[in-house]
């Protein structure tokens, strides 16, 4: 009776085994072979993109649109997407890419990847639409070969030099324009910020502070050039001044923030240096007192505008005085 339980229990637990290592070796080709058809699926849309490149190979394109996937070109603070790419496939490995900043086109690689996603000249594209006509592609983040989710996109739009003049019969500067949404976005913007100011948002033209007394000089920051981090939009997002003023009252120097009305008015916001608690209300009235006492006087001041719209933005300041000429 033992010798027969002790045989049952072993074929059992041989039996357990092979199920065991069959169900395991079944999970293990079901899942290389998930692994081959997403490779080959992926190799397969390659290949149709490489095809499709084929197609437009040596047409010359313009960027007309760039936006939001809101259908708008600002965002909340004021940055503006700019069409600016103009470009042509050589070849399915490169393309050639105007460089505004060189003043001429450049020849850069094009890398293919998966799902209609490919490197053009160093940013990362999954391509939505091609035609002869016209292009579209949606801009992708990507960080050490992830791409990033965004909670919003930005859509980059296409066409053709021999679609804009002889089927639209236009030119680049007339689809440049902003867009009717643009202009009411924009304008409801402007109404808001006008009335609160914490709603201020940034000035395409951004604005302006010249001195009117020779006392008092000011000199706008500039962007530094790209290679060294900056971006043309960094001129009107932050705009900076540096500001000096010779006979003040005593030696001060003061990093802090002001609105900007849309009728040209200077307000102090808040400051940008750290304050000990014991001096936060000295400091704050001293810089409001040079706000009032030197800046609205000595400056002329014209406020920002976005569309040709003025409205209150944001300047950002660094004040010295010195008692001295």
């Amino acid at each position: 009776m033992y010798k027969k339980s002790s045989r049952l229990y072993i074929i059992r637990n041989f039996l357990a085994v092979v199920i065991f290592i069959s169900l395991f070796a079944g999970k293990c080709n079901r899942g290389e072979r998930r692994i081959l058809e997403e490779k080959a699926r992926k190799e397969a849309v390659a290949a149709r993109t490489k095809n499709l490149i084929n197609i437009i190979k040596g047409i010359k394109y313009t960027e007309v649109s760039r936006k939001f996937d809101n259908g708008l070109s600002f965002s909340p603070v004021g940055y503006q997407l700019v069409p600016e790419w103009r470009m042509s496939f050589p070849s399915l490995d490169s393309v050639n890419i105007y460089s505004p900043r060189e003043k001429r086109f450049l020849n850069a690689p094009v890398v293919f990847d998966h799902d209609s996603i490919f490197n053009v000249a160093w940013a990362w594209l999954k391509l939505k639409q091609l035609s002869r006509d016209s292009l579209k592609f949606m801009v992708l983040h990507v960080h050490n070969n992830i791409i990033q989710e965004e909670k919003t996109h930005v859509f980059m739009t296409f066409y053709s030099n021999d679609y804009i003049k002889n089927v639209l019969h236009t030119d680049t500067a007339n689809l440049w324009k902003p867009s009717h949404k643009d202009t009411l976005y924009i304008k409801a913007k402007a109404e808001l910020a006008n009335k609160i100011a914490d709603s201020a948002f940034a000035g395409t033209e951004p604005p302006s502070l010249v001195s009117k007394n020779k006392l008092v000089i000011v000199k706008k920051e500039a962007v530094p050039d790209a290679v060294e981090g900056g971006a043309s939009y960094d001129a009107y997002l932050s705009p900076t001044f540096h500001i000096v003023i010779h006979h003040a009252y005593d030696d001060f120097a003061y990093t802090y923030t002001c609105f900007v009305d849309e009728k040209g008015n200077l307000t102090f916001r808040k400051s940008g240096q750290g304050m000990y608690p014991e001096f936060k209300e000295a400091t704050l009235t001293a810089m409001k007192g040079i706000t009032d006492g030197y800046l609205k006087l000595y400056l002329t001041i014209k406020p920002g505008k976005t569309l040709g719209i003025p409205h209150t933005s944001i300047v950002f300041l660094n004040v010295e005085g010195s008692k001295s000429e």
